[in-house]
């Protein structure tokens, strides 16, 4: 199978934009913004989404504000899909907020879906480097699905200076040892990365002969993510000639979202609120898969060509 998200624009305007603390002054006069307020009141607090915002469309307050490489910012959400990818069939939707840390979530939320209907899961998983973290890899691997996707590095990690495999592990110090021979202590976990931190000094690094090619700062620091071992497996299937056949299948994915955008239309959503745009999306993949089944049944009701 394969997974990809793709955004949706909201029908709503960046100009509908207030701070989230002038809500309570709009609701008095909005029916949009009255209605969310009313829609959180019941649900005691727990209705906040996780992608809060410091500033909230009163036409659609689920909509996120979203920039994308060159384009400019724009109110919507991700639609989600996962496919079968022998026969291009989407067997999974879900809409999110337009966050990438969504796309991971949406994903494991549609196999375990999938796996309550059908009792299987996917023997493989094929992706772009966005669900590359380890979380979601170590999730797939302590479920026996191959991952077919990039590991997503660091954005501090730079390609001309030493990468973790310059570095020695001393599991009975728990440290790190340079290739100069010094270590590199440990000194917790960042929860914002979930990644364990090894330190070394700046005294031992200064006057270093190999500083220039470990580091641009006083000291190295090197970050060992909590599901490393997956990281790891996932870096040496790339490398497997089934990784790049399993790249090329994941192209049908963007292909339907393509189809979506272009053939069915749905470049702007007609409905508002998360609750409606889930529809929307599940309408127009249920479209996208109609026009396959009736390509499976035409293709199984011609008749056999005559063979010499």
């Amino acid at each position: 199978m394969s997974v990809d998200g793709s955004f949706i624009q909201a029908s709503a305007d960046h100009h509908s934009r207030i701070p989230r603390e002038q809500l309570a002054e709009a609701a008095k006069v909005n029916y949009g913004a009255r209605k969310y307020l009313e829609e959180l009141e019941k649900e005691n607090g727990n209705g906040e989404p996780v992608h809060q915002q410091d500033k909230v469309s009163t036409t659609d307050p689920d909509a996120t504000y979203l920039t994308k490489g060159d384009r400019a910012a724009e109110l919507g959400y991700f639609d989600n899909y996962l496919i079968d990818n022998e026969s291009c069939v989407i067997v999974g939707v879900q809409a999110t907020a337009a966050r990438l840390s969504q796309e991971s979530a949406a994903a494991r939320d549609m196999i375990d879906r999938y796996r309550e209907r059908h009792g299987r899961q996917p023997h493989s998983l094929a992706a772009d480097n966005t669900y590359g973290n380890g979380e979601l890899l170590q999730w797939l691997e302590d479920r026996g699905i191959t991952a077919y996707i990039r590991v997503k590095e660091s954005p501090n990690s730079s390609p001309d200076l030493y990468g973790i495999e310059k570095f020695t592990y001393m599991p009975e110090a728990n440290c790190y040892l340079c290739p100069a021979g010094k270590p590199l202590n440990y000194v917790g976990i960042n929860q914002r990365n979930r990644a364990h931190r090894y330190y070394s000094t700046a005294k031992r690094c200064r006057g270093c002969g190999q500083k220039p090619q470990c580091t641009r700062g006083k000291f190295r620091t090197i970050a060992i993510h909590t599901c490393q071992a997956a990281r790891q497996k996932a870096e040496e299937i790339a490398k497997t000639p089934e990784f790049a056949v399993g790249l090329r299948k994941r192209r049908k994915v963007e292909a339907l979202f393509s189809e979506l955008k272009n053939r069915i239309g749905l470049r702007r959503l007609r409905l508002r609120r998360i609750k409606f745009v889930r529809e929307q999306f599940y309408l127009a993949a249920v479209a996208q898969n109609l026009k396959r089944l009736v390509r499976f049944l035409t293709l199984r009701t011609q008749p056999a060509m005559a063979t010499a």
